[in-house]
């Protein structure tokens, strides 16, 4: 019979930024160059292993802002956001090496971002019995919740089902990407529908289901008990293919490349080779002092 595993899957990028904003820059590398990034992360993922102690478990980082099969689809996508600075750059590359220096396996890709890979791989391995934390503070991904997919805001302890899904969010996770289809998301710089916020949108996936079914059902818009309800079915019948465009862009993609099998996941004893000169170079003796580094 098929083992039953929890995969646990880390989307990187918030917990760098989130350090590298908020620790300071007086941080150094041996070099002199700042390290605050690599701290506040490396105490995170020491934080995670420690308490959730996973089995197997993945991180995901994002490679690139401008290069994503989304940016071909619509240039405009996160064109709104300053690139990294040099410094924050580096401390990527050195997040992702002591990752894997560390025992976790990680994935990367110009073409695809970090969701791209977490949803591929709860695709790949679902089934059997299999369960996924998805950890990660981003609403994109709540799309994936399901009775075997929780999503994890472990800044916040904040553990998200379906039924918290719909609290917070107001609709299934089935339906977040033609939530921000309909309402945009101005963090990605996608469109959305000139006029249509969240209640509007939320209001009209629970008369209508999908976004399928709303604009096949436009002429029933002015009927519903909505402020301007004849003004909304006029906007969405002009911007049916910013709708569309808008969720295409939303949803996670299933084709990252991560053609590995669930052992691959599998968390490993830290490759002390790669690990002990990396340790002493980032001045991170506190993942020492969690039997992460020599004694």
């Amino acid at each position: 019979m098929p083992t039953m595993r929890e995969f646990h899957l880390i989307d990187a990028s918030p917990f760098v930024f989130r350090a590298y904003f908020s620790l300071p820059t007086t941080m150094v590398d041996t070099s002199g160059r700042p390290a605050n990034a690599v701290h506040g992360y490396a105490s995170f993922l020491l934080r995670y292993l420690e308490t959730e102690k996973p089995t197997h478990i993945a991180v995901a980082f994002d490679e690139s802002l401008t290069t994503s099969f989304r940016n071909e689809i619509y240039p405009a996508y996160k064109a709104q956001r300053d690139l990294p600075p040099a410094d924050l750059e580096a401390q990527f590359d050195d997040c992702r090496e002591l990752t894997e220096a560390m025992g976790l396996t990680t994935f990367a890709d110009l073409k695809y971002e970090a969701d791209d890979f977490i949803a591929t791989l709860v695709h790949r391995f679902r089934g059997d019995g299999n369960r996924f934390v998805v950890v990660s503070p981003d609403k994109d991904l709540a799309q994936l919740v399901s009775s075997a997919v929780t999503l994890f805001d472990f800044a916040k302890e904040r553990r998200f089902g379906p039924e918290e899904v719909k609290v917070k969010f107001g609709v299934t996770p089935e339906q977040i990407a033609d939530l921000l289809g309909l309402m945009g998301d101005a963090v990605d710089n996608i469109p959305g529908v000139k006029g249509i916020g969240a209640k509007t949108a939320v209001a009209l996936l629970d008369a209508f289901g999908s976004l399928d079914a709303l604009l096949e059902g436009l002429e029933r818009v002015p009927a519903l008990p909505i402020r301007g309800a004849k003004g909304i079915a006029v906007k969405l019948e002009a911007s049916r293919e910013i709708a569309l465009l808008s969720r295409r862009l939303a949803t996670v993609s299933i084709d990252a490349p991560a053609a590995v099998g669930p052992d691959a996941l599998r968390l490993r004893e830290p490759d002390r080779v790669r690990l002990e000169p990396l340790l002493a170079r980032l001045g991170l003796g506190m993942v020492r002092r969690w039997g992460w580094g020599p004694t």
